[in-house]
């Protein structure tokens, strides 16, 4: 009597679990991308509605007539004088905000490791004063002591919290730690200053779009060539970092090295756009949680969250511009919707027990 042998069933070559996961994250690059057209869609309406709306307003296609070549002297003078480079620099400073900060918030697992909250645009800050207030220096000299005062500060911070690693709320205590000693040097001088540069210095601090010129643009867009891909490229190792050290290091990333590579890469993209519009405050915090929220993720979300920052920016500028009795710069309204938020962060952290 031959006994025969039951053979196991065959596993089916992709598992149910499988198949969900890859659903789930088949929904949310949809999602992502979909939201990710809105929000290039409403930019686009808001860009052409800053170009057409003003003291001298113009019709669409005035607008674009001057943008194809084929406009009249004074609607050329007024798009390519005055609004255009506006619209496009406070484009290019929110998206540079907003990925900076989500760099920094997706690397330390932390939604309030941005640079405007960890001291790094106070840096840029105060390096901007110092041009302005002792050397006496505008104009792009002001914008490369901003650079290097933003690199130096961040460096600063990265070595003082650094204990074999750093920690996410240990580079944020030693960042407000620092950002509170630069508010301290900009007291300082502003309080030694005559009335006339104090006023130079504060209008540039309040983060406004006023003073923005055509090679202002120019320089800020030529730089995001360079950072915004190299900032893409290393998106891999940041979704690695986002997972903690030991799972980043267990997937291959090179932690170390890869989070000074995406330290620099942030402090670059935060520090050109304080040169260019000055420290606009929140933009960088609030533009990461938004675009995480609506695209229902929990990764990265660079690209929404560069659109988020760059829509944060460019509507506030239009609302100060036309939309109230008195004309404000762009920091001030930016920084009516941020500190609430922080305010209702801090309080929801303190209530699930991770506010420290």
């Amino acid at each position: 009597m031959t006994a025969t042998i039951d053979r196991p069933a065959a596993i089916p070559a992709t598992a149910p679990g499988v198949d969900s996961v890859r659903r789930v994250r088949l929904g949310l690059r949809r999602r992502t991308i979909m939201v990710s057209l809105a929000f290039a869609a409403v930019l686009i309406g808001l860009f052409l509605a800053a170009l057409v709306i003003g003291d001298f307003p113009l019709t669409v296609k005035q607008v674009i007539y001057s943008l194809t070549g084929r406009g009249t002297r004074a609607s050329d003078f007024i798009v390519y004088e005055l609004r255009l480079p506006r619209a496009v620099t406070g484009i290019a400073v929110g998206a540079c905000f907003g990925l900076s900060g989500a760099i920094f918030q997706s690397m330390m697992r932390n939604p309030l490791a941005s640079p405007d909250i960890i001291g790094i645009t106070a840096g840029a800050s105060a390096a901007a004063v110092v041009a302005i207030l002792m050397l006496g220096l505008g104009g792009f000299a002001v914008s490369a002591f901003s650079f290097v005062g933003a690199l130096v500060t961040a460096l600063l911070i990265y070595a003082l919290a650094w204990r074999q690693g750093v920690a996410g709320y240990r580079l944020i205590l030693v960042g407000i730690g620092i950002g509170a000693m630069m508010a301290a040097v900009i007291d300082y001088l502003m309080t030694r200053a005559s009335v006339w540069d104090a006023q130079v210095a504060l209008q540039w601090l309040t983060g406004s779009l006023n003073g923005t010129s055509d090679t202002t643009m120019r320089t800020l867009l030529t730089l995001m060539v360079v950072l915004v891909p190299l900032t893409l490229w290393a998106r891999s190792a940041l979704s690695g970092l986002q997972l903690g050290d030991d799972t980043a290091a267990g997937l291959g990333v090179r932690v170390e090295r890869s989070r000074l590579l995406l330290v620099v890469f942030g402090v670059g993209l935060a520090s050109i756009a304080t040169a260019a519009a000055g420290p606009i405050g929140f933009v960088a915090f609030l533009s990461g949680p938004i675009a995480r929220r609506l695209t229902h993720g929990t990764g990265i979300a660079l690209v929404p969250a560069a659109l988020v920052g760059s829509l944060v920016v460019l509507s506030a500028d239009f609302v100060g511009q036309h939309l109230l009795p008195v004309q404000l710069p762009v920091g001030i309204l930016t920084a009516c919707i941020g500190a609430p938020y922080l305010l209702y962060l801090l309080v929801v952290s303190n209530k699930i027990g991770q506010g420290g």
